[in-house]
């Protein structure tokens, strides 16, 4: 089953979308406003006000910083795995041990 779409309006960098989300309207809000904020803070910091070029910016931004996560998480999983290797060749100690 399908999960029932309801239009959110938002405003990101002076413009309003009307966008179609699946899940918690709020959601899509909070996520428009992160990058409005984003965008608002780019534009400054470089003195750019063009639309075009600190949305590339924004996401360049947001590329790096998903990047970024991914590698921790990788490095999370990997450490992760061999500790519970380490785990599980201390509990086949214990558990043959007579």
């Amino acid at each position: 089953m399908e999960a029932e779409r309801k239009s959110v309006r938002v405003t990101i960098y002076n413009q309003t979308y009307t966008l179609a989300a699946s899940g918690d309207p709020a959601e899509v809000e909070s996520l428009a406003h992160s990058v409005d904020v984003l965008m608002t803070e780019i534009a400054r910091h470089t003195g750019n006000v063009d639309a075009s070029r600190v949305a590339v910016l924004t996401s360049l931004h947001l590329a790096d910083k998903l990047r970024t996560l991914e590698r921790e998480l990788a490095e999370l999983k990997a450490r992760v795995d061999a500790k519970s290797k380490q785990f599980s060749l201390l509990l086949d100690e214990v558990v043959t041990v007579p």
